[in-house]
This record gives C-alpha cells, sequence and structure tokens, in this order.
C-alpha cells in the first residue's frame, strides 16, 4: 500500500486547549471557532475533500465533542428548519458527511504534534497520508482553478513519491514561531530538505522557510516519531522526525500557491475572517 499515487487518509491533530483565544475556548474547542458561518475544522476537511481524501481522523482531547457532533446529524434542528429557507445552510456540512467517513482517536496527554501524529498510526496503517491542522486556513482566490495547499501536494507527492511539507516565506522577527527548513532547490519553489530545525532564534535560523500545517507523509514516519526523544518543551516535535527521514530518504518541502491565515492568533483570525466575508460569503450570498 505505501507505493500508492493516491493519499486516501487525513489526519487532523485536534487536542490542544486553544489558550490564546480563553475564555472563548474554555468550553468550546478552537477548531470549531467560525471564520464567518463555518468552523476553522470544516475549512480543514473541505480542503482534504477537493485532495480527493475522503478518510477523516481527528485527534482530539478532552472537552472536544462539539468536533464529533458538528460532524453528525442533528434530527432536532434539521427537523426544526426542514423545508424552510435556512436549511439550504446546511448544505456544505451535508456534502462533507456524505462524502466522508470519520474516526475519532483520543490524544491522553498533549506531547506534542508528532505524538498526536503517532496516535493516528492505527487508523493510517502502511500507506501515505496528510495533515492538516486547522489553525492554518489556506484560501485561494474565489477564480482561481488552483487547488488549495493539500491538494497541490497532493498531486506533487504522485509524481515524487515522498514526504512533502508545505513551507512559505515569513519575516525573519517571526520565525522563531515556526520550525524552519534548509535545502536544496531542486525545481522552482520545490527544496529538497537537509535540515529541519523548530522554533529557532532568529540569529539560529538557516532560513526564513516556515513550516505550514500542510503535510503528506510516508509510513516510514511512524518508526521515526518512535524514536525520536521528546525536544523543545518535552514535545515529541515532527519537525525532529522528519530531519531524521531527510537523512535516509528524500523528503521536500514546497512553496505552496495561495494564502495562509495563522488563525491561531487572535490577529490572524480576524483578519481570515474578514477575508472570507468578503471574497467568499458575499459572493456567495
Amino acid at each position: 500500500m505505501s507505493a500508492t499515487n493516491v493519499i486516501r487518509k487525513c489526519l487532523f491533530p485536534a487536542a490542544g486547549y486553544g489558550t490564546r483565544f480563553l475564555p472563548a475556548t474554555k468550553a468550546m474547542p478552537k477548531e470549531m471557532l467560525p471564520i464567518v458561518n463555518k468552523p476553522l475544522i470544516q475549512y480543514g476537511v473541505e480542503e482534504a475533500l477537493e485532495a480527493g481524501i475522503t478518510q477523516i481522523g481527528f485527534i482530539t482531547g478532552r472537552g472536544k465533542r462539539a468536533i464529533a457532533d458538528h460532524f453528525d446529524n442533528n434530527y432536532e434542528l434539521e427537523h426544526q428548519i426542514k423545508g424552510t429557507s435556512k436549511e439550504k445552510y446546511l448544505d456544505d456540512i451535508r456534502n462533507v458527511m456524505d462524502a466522508c467517513d470519520f474516526v475519532f482517536m483520543r490524544q491522553r496527554k498533549m506531547l506534542g504534534l508528532g505524538h498526536a501524529i503517532l496516535t493516528g498510526e492505527p487508523m493510517i496503517g502502511n500507506e501515505p497520508f496528510a495533515v492538516i491542522l486547522a489553525d492554518d486556513l489556506c484560501a485561494v482566490p474565489t477564480d482561481s482553478n488552483e487547488l488549495r495547499a493539500l491538494g497541490q501536494l497532493a498531486a506533487l507527492y504522485k509524481r515524487y513519491q515522498c514526504s512533502i511539507i508545505a513551507i512559505e516565506q515569513v519575516p525573519m522577527e517571526d520565525i522563531e514561531s515556526y520550525g524552519v527548513i534548509a535545502g536544496e532547490e531542486i525545481a522552482d519553489g520545490i527544496y529538497q530538505v537537509t535540515d529541519m530545525v523548530e522554533k529557532p532564534k532568529p540569529e539560529d535560523a538557516p532560513t526564513n522557510l516556515a513550516v505550514i500545517g500542510r503535510y503528506i507523509l510516508t509510513p516510514e514516519i511512524f518508526h521515526y516519531l518512535r524514536n525520536t526523544p521528546p525536544g523543545r518543551n518535552g514535545e515529541v516535535q515532527i519537525t525532529d522526525a522528519l530531519k531524521l527521514l531527510a537523512q535516509d530518504r528524500q523528503v521536500l518541502a514546497v512553496k505552496f500557491k495561495g494564502r495562509r491565515f495563522d488563525c491561531g492568533s487572535v490577529e490572524g483570525f480576524v483578519e481570515a475572517t474578514n477575508y472570507y466575508f468578503e471574497h467568499h460569503y458575499k459572493s456567495a450570498k
């Protein structure tokens, strides 16, 4: 299965507390925060579906039941609005629910993104898979025929058959918030990774090419995650595992086309809301 050209499965690590949005996230998962009228996590699942992926795995934790409820029927609500003009507002989520299969796994301890991905191994098995971090909301213009970031990565996987991560250039003063790659540019915007550093100080960063929350990973990554010691903050970092993988196999980093909003920050969340209201919501009405 690991040699298939088709990416069928996608993991959504969604166990974090969302402390930057307290008190809103005290009882509500940060992934359920709405960008206009749709929660962050739904944008991510729609992006996976756009890339041809229909098997969705959520890595959740305590207090995340609203995610499962969102991707399930609400018979009382649906009965109340059936046959009214309001029923159309459920079209998008119904389409997602009909197209996808959902699996929910619990990350019992917050031990980092690498540990969250490792938690999903029983669902993934021995095949390549995608990872989306819903905090990173990726968009393309409404008049563009371009797929969003994950679709672009999936197309490249068919050609290169290796682990691929999305990157973008960020200001050096912000670099300490990201994993950073170094590598050789082998094609326009495509780098063969030679090194990765998790949240370096600006003076220690090899480049300003930052990893964002879109990955396609080959199943070998699970072996490297199991053998990666805890790094920064005592967490198992996916960047540390990918760095080791890159020493043995090809790992690519790609400047994706489109725009990313850091919805893990209040500023990025507001920026994304304004963008989607102007470019998507208003034009769809």
